[in-house]
């Protein structure tokens, strides 16, 4: 015997839209564009199209405007970029840069929010000291570290001289010093930027979890390494990223305190690329060359999504495992 067919279940017949729901949906969505339509012509003027222009100008010789015509060169930029002993002192100086602000920057931050995070007396005030120079100019802050910092009349310096801890003024900014200076510079205008993301991150964890550990018996560091930090792992994450990505672009005190020196020491990526657009002293780049500075932008952002990809691999990773 045969089974019947299925009956089919007829989906509800739709209601009509009225001219009015028409007209008020129109509406919307033309108040939802106008509202996006600022900035995404912004995003279009000054990111979209410079990033064009630079790709564009990867594959051409070509010294500025006004100048002889671009010339296509093919891939003979890129090339160049590889054999360039400078670009790469100036990615392992990146690296280094990156790695010591990343290691200090990040445990104090986070250790000024567990502190600040309380709902204390004076905290408030405190967060906010501890946020200014994250609102400073960086050429303003760089100019400020460059005058602390003078070998020879230094505020620095005098300290140190005067309180008998060292014998002779430092030269802070020379060969064997001016990374380590910079590295200070940027963990002083970093903190309080990772602090409050930090603080944010705190603050979404659930009040009762951490009662639930002081009733357990667990002591502040317990908690702190077993509920506080697991909790804020996204947090972290994203936290983490943002600073690495940051560390990667960081020019503008580079510029005002060393300009790359002495002898390129302090190179970093961003600052080389932007040598050949904008004159550098300690550069190589005596005139513009757009062409050769694009390849190098260019290869500086390969490098610093690959290792963006490489930490959110590893952090999926970190994901499946705990």
């Amino acid at each position: 015997m045969k089974t019947p067919a299925a009956v089919k279940s007829k989906a509800p017949p739709k209601t009509p839209i009225s001219t009015e729901q028409r007209r008020r949906r129109i509406q919307d969505n033309v108040t939802s564009y106008a509202m996006l339509a600022p900035n995404l012509i912004l995003f279009l003027v000054f990111s979209l199209y410079p990033v064009l222009w630079t790709l564009k100008y990867v594959f051409y010789r070509y010294s500025g405007f006004g100048a002889t015509a671009p010339q296509f060169v093919g891939l003979d930029n890129i090339v160049r970029v590889f054999h360039d002993k400078v670009y790469w002192l100036a990615v392992r100086n990146t690296f280094v840069y990156a790695a010591g602000k990343l290691l200090i920057t990040l445990p104090i931050s986070f250790f000024l929010a567990v502190i600040l995070n309380k709902k204390r007396k004076l905290n408030g005030t405190l967060q906010s000291a501890v946020f200014t120079p994250t609102i400073m100019s960086s050429a303003v802050m760089g100019l400020v570290f460059y005058l602390l910092f003078n070998v020879y009349n230094g505020q620095i310096n005098k300290m140190l001289t005067g309180a008998g801890i060292v014998s002779q003024n430092i030269n802070w900014l020379g060969k064997e010093n001016a990374m380590k200076t910079l590295i200070i510079v940027a963990v002083w205008g970093a903190i309080g930027n990772y602090m409050v993301y930090f603080i944010a991150g705190l603050q979404q964890i659930a009040e009762d979890a951490m009662e639930s550990a002081r009733i357990d018996g667990a002591n502040r560091l317990q908690t702190l390494w077993c509920i506080t930090l697991p909790m804020m792992g996204p947090v972290l994450k994203t936290i983490l990223m943002l600073a690495i990505t940051a560390a990667f672009s960081d020019m503008n005190s580079v510029m005002v305190l060393t300009e790359g020196g002495p002898v390129n020491s302090t190179m970093t990526m961003a600052l080389y690329g932007y040598s050949f657009f904008f004159s550098v002293p300690e550069s190589a780049a005596v005139t513009p060359q757009y062409g050769y500075g694009a390849a190098v932008s260019f290869i500086s952002a390969c490098i610093a999504g690959l290792v963006t990809i490489v930490y959110l691999k590893f952090a999926a990773k970190l994901d499946d495992i705990y």
